[in-house]
């Protein structure tokens, strides 16, 4: 095991208790809302924030009580933190030489990670002349010229515009791909997450409610705030074979066959609306709503509903028109059975 940390630490009414674990060429995302303690946990495996018990071992070797600068760890911050006096070349020079190299091998190291950056012809630029992509690549580099054995990356593509980002999550990537240690990337960012990590830590008020590979959680969230970033309706109730009774009131036919507590889940484009209520709808799922709000989501109109049961709704341009829908609008939604999936809580 490369990484094994068990992480207390805490500011005022906060407390942080987290447990990772992580093996050689692991990404591990940190995923959760702000205040969660995404930030607090990469701090303390950084050694920038005290700990307040717990313990950190990284290949076997206790981190406890070792300095920031003397621990095998890299960090990328997220604003990147480029010496503005130095160059590129010498910006990622810099960690070699703290570590004992000479100027003429930690440049000629910084060379060569700047040529797998594909930055060779920036390797003389101040950080004020590259752009966010440039600099976030030659703060890659530079995290790696040491040779760490925990990457720490914070909120890593945020100071990106979304077309760089697209651009720089690719190439990141890729990077991440080649890294033969472990690597902890924070964000808040549902994307990133899916797509730089292996596997994913979900943080709600300093613990972790959820972990498992991005397809995994994608498919069977536990939280609301979960559901949210993955775009899915979620419920809680009572299983009884196809029929599960949810905490929010309704029974509802469901995919799958469980008994006992579980959690059941749908897409908003599983939703059909009507101004009437259907009356030969194969649909074995029927509740009357309002419509208590509509917004743009992509090349959709995604409607909000409260009444028998609050969830959203996708819908096309022209179905909105159609059904001549508006906040305070009365609706029968429904839901098919084999598009409604349970699985237990």
């Amino acid at each position: 095991m490369t990484l094994d940390a068990h992480l207390v630490a805490g500011r005022g009414s906060f407390r942080l208790d987290l447990t990772l674990h992580a093996e050689p060429g692991d990404v591990l995302a940190l995923l959760g809302p702000n205040g969660a303690g995404k930030t607090t946990a990469l701090r303390a495996l950084a050694g920038l924030a005290p700990s307040g018990g717990g313990h950190l071992r990284l290949d076997g070797a206790d981190l406890d009580g070792i300095p920031p600068e003397a621990r095998p760890v890299g960090v990328v911050f997220q604003d990147y933190l480029l010496f503005p006096h130095l160059s590129a070349l010498d910006n990622v020079a810099f960690g070699p030489r703290c570590h004992g190299a000479s100027k003429a091998e930690a440049r000629a190291g910084a060379r060569r990670w700047l040529e797998r950056m594909g930055l060779a012809d920036h390797a003389a630029a101040k950080p004020r002349h590259l752009s966010g992509g440039q600099a976030q690549r030659v703060a890659l580099a530079r995290a790696l010229a040491t040779r760490p054995r925990l990457l720490l990356l914070d909120e890593p593509l945020a100071a990106l515009d979304a077309r760089t980002r697209i651009e720089v999550r690719a190439q990141l990537r890729h990077h991440l791909a080649d890294f033969e240690a472990v690597a902890v990337l924070v964000t808040h960012d549902p994307l990133d997450a899916m797509v730089l990590a292996d596997r994913l830590v979900v943080l709600e008020d300093g613990r972790a409610v959820q972990e498992g590979t991005p397809s995994d959680i994608a498919r069977r969230p536990r939280t609301d705030y979960i559901a949210h970033l993955v775009g899915l309706n979620l419920y809680q109730g009572e299983a009884d074979g196809h029929r599960v009774r949810l905490d929010a009131g309704p029974v509802v036919s469901a995919a799958d066959a469980l008994t006992g507590p579980a959690f059941v889940a749908f897409p908003p484009s599983a939703v059909t609306l009507h101004r009437e209520r259907p009356g030969s709808s194969s649909a074995r799922n029927v509740w009357r709503g309002r419509v208590t709000g509509l917004e743009s989501h992509g090349d959709q109109i995604r409607a909000g509903l409260t009444g028998d049961l609050s969830l959203t709704a996708d819908l096309t341009t022209a179905a909105t028109a159609e059904l001549g829908l508006h906040p305070g609008v009365e609706v029968w939604a429904t839901v098919k059975a084999t598009q409604m999936h349970a699985y237990p809580a």
